[in-house]
């Protein structure tokens, strides 16, 4: 039978916004009994899937276990949740463990919901047809760009929200120089065709991007939402995204996929989803203290809480000393000017060596870290994108000292 148990503070996910938490708690010293709840014994650093997809790193790259992330005095609950409650602060696990506590972290992210595209699950086993998005098909990204010789190659963006939204675009300026590389780039095409109306949300990185698909003749196709990938036939179903009216078909001879994201089951079922407009589906907090509007035991961060921001590990790391210095005031009784203003970045890379660092914070006021020209093609953030970041995200970022 089960074992139930209590907690001090219980953070729900063990990804980057969890072991954060989990690093920064410890190290503040002032947190105890704080339990992590997370299934997987592998922690990937995906931002560099975009690299491995062009063949720059191998996924073995951008894996780590764990077990050596968790720090030390924080139990690991090697569980899956099932459901979670915050009027009764508790989490149910697939062993059939509850576990409750005092003050309640959830962090737990996004899945990728393949069913929401009719015929994508399928899709992908087709060798014209792969996903940067994926550990599974990762690789094969790169297997299958280096394989064209010839055709039509579309790109898709789905219907936000999508983590890391700037990948889906970053592949494909990579794809386009992997065809010039191999001599093939005048007998295809490429295509973006994306659900938002826009390259990129904030204007000044829209109309550098937009330079870059005119320089590279990537043709763009924006508010057509993806509905259906018939890989028999290699054919894609658009809809309009303001209509909802189908679109004429579109034949392919290669496709990038990228799924649709939802919060888990187990967060779309409880009690701490929003209830109107933006927030329904995602942990309803505060955008400035990320403290549950109703609940305030209950704290998120990362890309399942209701936050207006992009979802991206740069937010996160912006995020998880708002949480720590919030809840740790909470725990003396005391309160806290932290505040989170809705930084994220995006290392937007549009060829090898060259980046577009996008940093920009609540309704897209630009926040940049670096005095340079933010909308400009850079060498520099290349070395930050390949080099710089990787270490920081595992020797700083996870430890809390980041």
């Amino acid at each position: 039978m089960a074992q139930n148990s209590h907690h001090k503070i219980i953070i729900v996910g063990g990804g980057t916004a969890g072991i954060t938490m989990a690093a920064r708690l410890a190290r503040s010293g002032l947190a105890s009994d704080v339990a992590i709840i997370e299934p997987s014994d592998d922690h990937y650093y995906q931002p560099l899937w975009t690299l491995v997809g062009a063949g720059l790193f191998k996924l073995s790259d951008t894996r780590k276990n764990t077990k050596d992330y968790i720090p030390p005095g924080v139990t690991w609950i090697k569980d899956s949740v099932t459901a979670a409650s915050g009027e009764k602060k508790s989490i149910a696990l697939k062993s059939g463990q509850t576990v409750t506590c005092d003050w309640m972290i959830v962090a737990s992210g996004v899945e990728l919901n393949w069913d929401g595209i009719k015929g994508a699950k399928e899709a992908m086993s087709a060798p014209n047809v792969s996903s940067i998005y994926s550990k599974d098909y990762v690789e094969k990204t790169f297997t299958m760009l280096g394989g064209v010789t010839s055709g039509n190659l579309l790109f898709v963006f789905p219907q936000p929200p999508v983590k890391c939204a700037g990948a889906p675009q970053k592949i494909m300026y990579l794809a386009d120089e992997i065809l010039r590389r191999n001599g093939v780039r005048e007998a295809c095409e490429i295509h973006y065709r994306s659900a938002p109306g826009l390259i990129f949300g904030v204007p000044v990185f829209a109309e550098v991007l937009s330079k870059v698909v005119k320089r590279k003749n990537i043709h763009t196709h924006f508010n057509q939402k993806i509905i259906e990938v018939r890989s028999a036939e290699n054919k894609a179903i658009f809809a309009d995204t303001a209509t909802g009216l189908l679109l004429p078909e579109v034949t392919y001879d290669y496709l990038h996929l990228v799924p649709p994201m939802k919060p888990h089951g187990f967060i779309l079922a409880s009690d701490l989803c929003g209830t109107e407009g933006a927030s329904v589906g995602w942990v309803d907090v505060d955008p400035f203290t990320l403290r549950h509007k109703r609940f305030p035991h209950v704290f998120s961060l990362g890309d399942v809480c209701s936050a207006p921001t992009a979802k991206t590990g740069a937010a996160i790391r912006m995020q998880a000393p708002v949480v720590v210095s919030q809840l740790l005031a909470a725990l003396k009784g005391t309160g806290s000017d932290a505040k989170y203003d809705g930084y994220a970045s995006c290392p937007l890379v549009t060829g090898f060596g060259k980046v577009v660092l996008a940093e920009f914070g609540y309704d897209g006021k630009l926040m940049p870290t670096f005095p340079m020209n933010a909308a400009k093609e850079s060498r520099l953030m290349w070395w930050l994108k390949t080099i710089i970041l990787p270490r920081l995200y595992w020797n700083f970022m996870l430890r809390g000292r980041a």
